[in-house]
């Protein structure tokens, strides 16, 4: 299979580098998103990417006391390098909404279910 990040000349990658790291640097998103993997988990949802992404999103703007829309999520996402279409991005929202993970309020923004907010904080 073709790895973009692979050097294709013959020569191994440079000294400090993963194949895996990149936007999506596995090693320093593993230990600090657990308690999302946890709580994806726990809704019976599997664990991907950009849900732990999209929840990461919604909690800092939770703890921020602000709310994000379906723009709002894409747009800190693009604002930290993460490249999501705006389609994905709310096709995500939409299944955490429909599973209880997360709650559409009256004004088109997103929110974690206050269970959700609850066990991400251990309460």
């Amino acid at each position: 299979m073709y790895n973009s990040q692979l050097p294709t000349d013959g020569s191994i990658a440079p000294m400090g580098t993963s194949i895996g790291a990149g936007v999506f640097d596995q090693r320093t998103d593993r230990h600090g998103n657990e308690r999302i993997r946890v709580l994806l988990k726990s809704f019976g949802l599997r664990t991907s990417l950009i849900r732990l992404k999209v929840i990461d999103a919604l909690l800092s703007a939770a703890e921020q006391e602000r709310s994000l829309g379906v723009r709002g999520v894409h747009s800190q996402l693009l604002d930290l390098d993460i490249p999501l279409s705006f389609l994905s991005v709310r096709e995500v929202l939409k299944r955490l909404c429909s599973e209880g993970v997360i709650s559409l309020n009256p004004d088109k923004s997103y929110s974690l279910n206050p269970q959700a907010f609850a066990a991400l904080h251990g309460e």
